[in-house]
Protein backbone atom coordinates (compact mmCIF):
# COMPACT_ATOMS: atom_id res chain seq x y z
CA UNK A 1 0.00 0.00 0.00
CA UNK A 2 0.75 3.50 -0.79
CA UNK A 3 0.53 6.46 1.41
CA UNK A 4 0.09 9.90 -0.18
CA UNK A 5 -0.11 12.68 2.35
CA UNK A 6 -0.50 14.84 -0.34
CA UNK A 7 -3.23 14.99 -3.19
CA UNK A 8 -1.62 14.52 -6.43
CA UNK A 9 -4.71 14.74 -8.62
CA UNK A 10 -2.62 13.22 -11.92
CA UNK A 11 -0.81 10.92 -10.15
CA UNK A 12 -3.92 9.67 -8.66
CA UNK A 13 -6.06 9.56 -11.99
CA UNK A 14 -3.75 7.28 -13.69
CA UNK A 15 -3.61 4.74 -11.04
CA UNK A 16 -7.51 4.79 -11.23
CA UNK A 17 -7.26 4.65 -14.74
CA UNK A 18 -4.55 1.76 -14.59
CA UNK A 19 -6.94 -0.57 -12.41
CA UNK A 20 -5.72 0.34 -8.81
CA UNK A 21 -7.75 0.68 -5.86
CA UNK A 22 -7.59 3.48 -3.94
CA UNK A 23 -8.66 4.60 -0.02
CA UNK A 24 -10.51 8.02 -0.49
CA UNK A 25 -12.15 10.76 1.99
CA UNK A 26 -15.64 11.41 0.96
CA UNK A 27 -18.79 13.34 2.60
CA UNK A 28 -18.81 11.04 5.40
CA UNK A 29 -16.02 8.45 6.28
CA UNK A 30 -12.98 7.19 4.28
CA UNK A 31 -14.10 5.21 0.72
CA UNK A 32 -12.43 2.45 -1.17
CA UNK A 33 -12.98 3.05 -5.10
CA UNK A 34 -11.71 2.37 -8.38
CA UNK A 35 -12.90 2.60 -12.19
CA UNK A 36 -16.60 1.15 -12.06
CA UNK A 37 -16.02 0.03 -15.63
CA UNK A 38 -12.76 -2.16 -14.86
CA UNK A 39 -14.51 -5.66 -13.71
CA UNK A 40 -11.44 -6.86 -12.79
CA UNK A 41 -10.83 -3.38 -9.78
CA UNK A 42 -14.27 -3.99 -8.80
CA UNK A 43 -13.87 -7.62 -8.36
CA UNK A 44 -10.38 -6.85 -6.89
CA UNK A 45 -12.36 -4.72 -3.94
CA UNK A 46 -15.43 -7.49 -3.11
CA UNK A 47 -11.79 -9.31 -2.20
CA UNK A 48 -10.62 -6.02 -0.39
CA UNK A 49 -13.44 -5.89 2.05
CA UNK A 50 -14.47 -9.92 1.86
CA UNK A 51 -17.98 -8.57 0.80
CA UNK A 52 -20.38 -10.80 -0.54
CA UNK A 53 -20.93 -10.68 -4.70
CA UNK A 54 -24.49 -10.73 -4.49
CA UNK A 55 -24.08 -7.11 -2.49
CA UNK A 56 -23.52 -4.47 -4.88
CA UNK A 57 -21.47 -0.84 -4.54
CA UNK A 58 -22.35 2.08 -5.10
CA UNK A 59 -20.29 4.59 -7.55
CA UNK A 60 -20.29 8.17 -7.50
CA UNK A 61 -20.52 10.95 -10.59
CA UNK A 62 -19.66 14.50 -10.64
CA UNK A 63 -23.17 15.56 -12.63
CA UNK A 64 -26.71 14.96 -12.78
CA UNK A 65 -25.93 15.13 -16.01
CA UNK A 66 -23.98 11.88 -16.17
CA UNK A 67 -26.04 9.85 -14.04
CA UNK A 68 -28.37 10.00 -16.72
CA UNK A 69 -26.33 8.16 -18.58
CA UNK A 70 -26.34 5.36 -16.16
CA UNK A 71 -30.06 5.51 -14.90
CA UNK A 72 -32.93 5.14 -16.72
CA UNK A 73 -34.32 7.85 -15.92
CA UNK A 74 -38.07 8.74 -14.53
CA UNK A 75 -40.01 11.70 -13.00
CA UNK A 76 -39.53 10.59 -9.52
CA UNK A 77 -36.10 10.15 -10.19
CA UNK A 78 -36.07 13.61 -11.70
CA UNK A 79 -37.52 15.28 -8.78
CA UNK A 80 -35.40 13.89 -6.10
CA UNK A 81 -32.36 14.97 -8.14
CA UNK A 82 -33.50 18.25 -8.97
CA UNK A 83 -33.88 18.31 -5.06
CA UNK A 84 -30.91 16.64 -3.46
CA UNK A 85 -28.06 16.77 -6.10
CA UNK A 86 -25.54 17.14 -4.99
CA UNK A 87 -25.48 15.86 -2.03
CA UNK A 88 -25.26 13.43 0.95
CA UNK A 89 -27.93 10.94 -1.06
CA UNK A 90 -27.70 8.18 -3.02
CA UNK A 91 -30.36 6.66 -5.59
CA UNK A 92 -30.71 3.28 -6.58
CA UNK A 93 -32.47 2.95 -9.91
CA UNK A 94 -32.59 1.02 -13.22
CA UNK A 95 -29.00 0.88 -14.61
CA UNK A 96 -29.24 1.65 -18.64
CA UNK A 97 -25.33 1.07 -19.03
CA UNK A 98 -24.06 -1.97 -20.00
CA UNK A 99 -20.46 -1.00 -19.67
CA UNK A 100 -20.55 -0.99 -15.64
CA UNK A 101 -19.06 -4.00 -13.86
CA UNK A 102 -20.66 -6.60 -12.65
CA UNK A 103 -21.01 -5.78 -8.81
CA UNK A 104 -21.75 -2.29 -8.91
CA UNK A 105 -24.88 -3.44 -11.62
CA UNK A 106 -26.61 -5.55 -9.18
CA UNK A 107 -28.24 -8.87 -10.41
CA UNK A 108 -31.89 -7.61 -10.59
CA UNK A 109 -30.44 -4.82 -12.77
CA UNK A 110 -30.33 -1.65 -10.50
CA UNK A 111 -27.55 0.53 -9.93
CA UNK A 112 -26.67 3.05 -6.54
CA UNK A 113 -25.81 6.64 -7.94
CA UNK A 114 -24.64 9.73 -5.94
CA UNK A 115 -23.80 13.03 -7.30
CA UNK A 116 -21.07 13.88 -5.24
CA UNK A 117 -20.67 17.34 -3.61
CA UNK A 118 -16.95 16.47 -2.23
CA UNK A 119 -14.73 18.88 -4.40
CA UNK A 120 -11.77 15.90 -4.54
CA UNK A 121 -15.09 13.10 -5.68
CA UNK A 122 -15.93 15.83 -7.98
CA UNK A 123 -12.49 16.54 -9.39
CA UNK A 124 -11.59 13.04 -9.75
CA UNK A 125 -15.01 11.77 -11.57
CA UNK A 126 -14.67 14.79 -13.99
CA UNK A 127 -11.13 13.80 -15.02
CA UNK A 128 -11.67 9.85 -15.12
CA UNK A 129 -15.30 10.81 -17.12
CA UNK A 130 -16.67 7.57 -15.76
CA UNK A 131 -18.38 6.46 -12.00
CA UNK A 132 -16.04 5.83 -9.62
CA UNK A 133 -16.86 2.52 -7.05
CA UNK A 134 -17.38 4.69 -3.46
CA UNK A 135 -17.62 1.96 -0.95
CA UNK A 136 -16.98 2.28 2.53
CA UNK A 137 -13.17 1.62 3.24
CA UNK A 138 -13.18 -1.05 5.91
CA UNK A 139 -14.21 -5.10 6.16
CA UNK A 140 -17.19 -6.05 5.05
CA UNK A 141 -20.21 -5.95 8.01
CA UNK A 142 -17.67 -3.46 10.07
CA UNK A 143 -18.06 0.34 11.00
CA UNK A 144 -16.86 3.24 8.54
CA UNK A 145 -13.30 4.33 9.38
CA UNK A 146 -12.76 8.20 9.65
CA UNK A 147 -9.08 7.52 10.61
CA UNK A 148 -6.34 6.83 7.31
CA UNK A 149 -3.81 5.47 10.20
CA UNK A 150 -6.17 2.81 11.14
CA UNK A 151 -7.22 2.01 7.58
CA UNK A 152 -3.70 0.76 7.15
CA UNK A 153 -3.91 -0.93 9.76
CA UNK A 154 -6.69 -2.91 8.97
CA UNK A 155 -5.56 -4.20 6.11
CA UNK A 156 -1.73 -4.17 6.41
CA UNK A 157 -1.70 -8.05 6.79
CA UNK A 158 -4.56 -9.10 5.02
CA UNK A 159 -3.71 -10.97 1.51
CA UNK A 160 -6.30 -7.77 -0.93
CA UNK A 161 -5.07 -4.68 0.09
CA UNK A 162 -5.69 -1.49 -1.87
CA UNK A 163 -3.16 0.09 -3.87
CA UNK A 164 -3.00 3.43 -2.69
CA UNK A 165 -4.02 5.44 0.63
CA UNK A 166 -5.30 9.14 0.56
CA UNK A 167 -4.12 9.92 3.97
CA UNK A 168 -6.44 13.13 4.77
CA UNK A 169 -5.86 12.08 8.61
CA UNK A 170 -8.85 12.15 11.01
CA UNK A 171 -12.45 12.95 9.21
CA UNK A 172 -15.07 14.35 10.81
CA UNK A 173 -17.68 12.09 11.85
CA UNK A 174 -20.78 11.89 9.91
CA UNK A 175 -23.25 9.88 8.96
CA UNK A 176 -23.62 7.71 5.80
CA UNK A 177 -25.57 8.70 3.10
CA UNK A 178 -29.43 8.37 2.80
CA UNK A 179 -30.41 5.40 0.17
CA UNK A 180 -33.45 5.95 -1.62
CA UNK A 181 -34.95 3.39 -3.98
CA UNK A 182 -36.88 4.75 -7.57
CA UNK A 183 -37.07 1.17 -9.40
CA UNK A 184 -39.97 1.60 -11.15
CA UNK A 185 -40.67 4.89 -9.91
CA UNK A 186 -41.69 3.91 -6.88
CA UNK A 187 -40.46 6.02 -3.80
CA UNK A 188 -38.85 4.05 -0.97
CA UNK A 189 -36.08 4.73 1.90
CA UNK A 190 -33.64 2.10 1.87
CA UNK A 191 -31.27 3.67 4.53
CA UNK A 192 -31.36 6.48 6.42
CA UNK A 193 -28.99 8.68 7.03
CA UNK A 194 -28.16 12.04 8.57
CA UNK A 195 -30.32 14.35 5.80
CA UNK A 196 -34.59 13.24 5.76
CA UNK A 197 -35.20 12.93 2.22
CA UNK A 198 -39.02 13.50 1.27
CA UNK A 199 -40.85 13.93 -2.35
Amino acid sequence: MKILSECNLSEIIVEILNGKIIVFPTETSYGLGCDATNQKSVDEIFKIKGRKSDKPMLVVVPTIEMAKKYLKWNQTLNKLAIKYWPGAVTIVGEARSESLANGVVSRDGTLAVRVTDFPLLISITEKIGRPLVATSANISDVGEIYDADEIYKTFENRPAQPDLILNYGVLPKRQPTTIIGVVGGKFSVLRQGELKVEL
